[in-house]
């Protein structure tokens, strides 16, 4: 247990330290689109898709945040079955209804390794609608070839990456002739709720009026929860 945290925490002053520019620069782009009447779009793959759902009605977190959801990805569907999916060269033109991107989006791709077909395609997607691509990778995969017919790995098709660091086998941990303990989930996480707090910081330089999803579980009327999200709801499914 020990070890995991002093690992957790050597990675945190990494990311803390080499991607603050990084979150910056993305922060600056986000709030400016959002303040444009843009939203944020997700899209993930098995445990990259578990972030993307993290960030999506967020007591604390931005109201307009839609992930792209398609089932054959999820770990829902199979953890065998989401995996296999993910290399499919055909999977994101067969889905293609479930995105929906509008002037002044900015899409997010979260992909730990950056090598698989279907984010890829994602961002290309994404790119060919004319938004803003970010990606939340490890560059440290980039030593591995992408899947991609194209011959292009994710980095090279987003417009801005966000580096997590996280090393190839996500375990940060080596013992018993053996790598375990994943971290991609816990810093992955940290970088997207560190990128959201710097967007609406930035928005409410220019606005009293925050896009942020107060508590369920603090009593109150409710009022702006269903304010905020009437605000999106003919972008974002909220019920």
């Amino acid at each position: 247990m020990h070890a995991y945290f002093s690992e957790i925490e050597k990675l945190i002053q990494i990311v803390k330290k080499q991607e603050a520019a990084c979150l910056h620069e993305a922060a600056q782009i986000i709030a400016h689109r959002l303040q444009k009447g843009g939203i944020l779009q997700l899209f993930g793959c098995g445990h990259s898709y578990l972030l993307a759902q993290e960030a999506f009605y967020r007591a604390g977190g931005l109201v307009p945040v839609r992930p792209i959801f398609i089932e054959p990805l999820t770990l829902q569907a199979g953890a065998l079955t989401s995996s296999k999916n993910e290399q499919d060269p055909t999977i994101i033109e067969r889905y293609r209804e479930q995105f929906d991107f509008h002037e002044n989006d900015v899409c997010l791709v979260i992909s730990t390794s950056g090598r698989n077909a279907a984010p890829i395609d994602a961002a290309l997607l994404a790119k060919d609608a004319g938004v803003f691509v970010l990606s939340l990778q490890s560059l440290a995969y980039r030593e591995q070839p992408t899947r991609h017919h194209s011959g292009q790995r994710l980095e090279e098709v987003v417009d801005l990456v966000i580096n997590t660091h996280i090393p190839i086998g996500d375990g940060i941990l080596h013992r018993y002739n053996l790598q375990y303990a994943p971290a991609s989930t816990v810093i992955g996480s940290l970088l997207l709720n560190a990128l959201f707090s710097e967007v609406i910081e930035k928005i409410a330089t220019t606005s009293t009026t925050l896009p942020i999803f107060t508590s369920n579980n603090v009593d109150t009327d409710g009022s702006h929860n269903e304010t905020m999200m009437a605000s999106y709801q003919h972008r974002i499914k909220f019920t």
